[in-house]
Parts: C-alpha cells; structure tokens; sequence
C-alpha cells in the first residue's frame, strides 16, 4: 500500500470519518449525567461547588458561573427532583423540537432567570430550576395536549400545572425558604415566550 500526504496507509480510511459528528447521547441526557457528576465531585474537591455557584459580587471576575451555576445542586433533594423534572420534561422538549433548540431554550432560561434573581436577592446561587420551567413554558405552548400528574397525584394539562407552580412561586417571594421563586418565574417566562415566538403549537410544527 502507499501511503497517502498525510502519512495514512491507501484503503484504510480516514481516522477522521470514524470519529461520531455528534455524541452517543441527547442533550438533555448529557446535562443529566453533568449534573450528577459534579455533584458527587463537589464531595471530594474542595472548593468546587464555590467556583461554579453563581455569586452576583463575583460575577464580574467568573461571568462563567452565568452558566455553571445550573450544574450545582445544594444537597440530594435539589439535584433529584431537578433531574426527574429534566428526565421526563427535558428530554420530551428535546424530541419535539431538537438538540439544538433545546439547548437554546435551556440555556437562554437559565441566564436570564439567574439575572433576573440577582436584582431581587444576594447570595449563592445554584440549580437548574430557571432553566427546567423554561423548559416546562415552552412545551406549555407547543405541545398543551401533555398531562402531567401534579404532585405525583393528580392528572392535570402541562397548561394548567405550569400556572399552579407559577402561582405557588408569586405567594413564596419574600419568604425565607432558601428557593430561588424570581428564578423560577423568570425562567417560566422565557420558556413561554420562546415557545410563542416558534409560532405555539400549530405554527411550529408547520413549518418543519
């Protein structure tokens, strides 16, 4: 065999068209694991958690923690039910409209949820919360016909479990429970208007 100007044997192919154009996995399964993973790392590497947190004093000499800050949760209980909401709703988005837009919407909710919140409180911020009722917003728009059990209970439209939480969310500002409610209506509001601006459910899906 003769060997080819990059030094390759003819016949055996390029090394480079073995390599997959996009991962193994979706999007909203990649955030997934990321999650997971440094929240188990923030156990053994000190500091960790305070260098990705969201901090509005320091965000000037870290404006990366805009977007890290969703890939720390507080404790177990943030990061699991943060995960079964990204499991179920995340990866429901994804299909319906895509890799691509999905991630624009998560991250696009997530930025301005946690910009949001840092106008009304100070401190720490860490989760995924912002981005997930973007997530939630947008299949409010694009895809109504979603029932979703409330509390795990109760069978309800997407529509109408997306007002509840928001509402829940307006009566807790202000109270001292540590949960981030700026960021969660925030980040409901993108997602609503993300989904609106692709033309809702109908005007969407016409043009695909």
């Amino acid at each position: 065999m003769k060997r080819n100007e990059w030094g390759e044997m003819e016949g055996q192919g390029d090394w480079r068209s073995r390599i997959p154009s996009r991962l193994p996995i979706s999007a909203s399964g990649t955030i997934l694991l990321l999650c997971i993973a440094v929240f188990f790392l923030g156990a053994v590497v000190p500091g960790l958690f305070g260098f990705l947190a969201l901090r509005p004093e320091y965000l000037m000499q870290r404006p990366w923690t805009l977007i890290t800050h969703m890939f720390v949760h507080a404790n177990f209980d943030h990061l699991f039910w943060n995960m079964v909401v990204l499991f179920f709703f995340g990866m429901e988005l994804e299909r319906r409209v895509g890799e691509r837009k999905f991630l624009e919407i998560y991250i696009l909710s997530g930025i301005v949820a946690a910009s949001a919140q840092m106008m009304v409180a100070g401190g720490s911020l860490v989760g995924a919360s912002g981005a997930l009722y973007g997530v939630m917003g947008c299949l409010a728009i694009i895809a109504p016909e979603i029932s979703v059990l409330l509390f795990f209970v109760i069978p309800v439209s997407i529509r109408s479990a997306v007002v509840l939480y928001a509402l829940i969310d307006f009566l807790s500002m202000g109270s001292a429970d540590n949960i981030a409610h700026m960021a969660h209506i925030v980040g409901l509001l993108v997602g609503l208007a993300y989904g609106q601006a692709m033309g809702g459910r109908s005007g969407y899906f016409r043009r695909q």
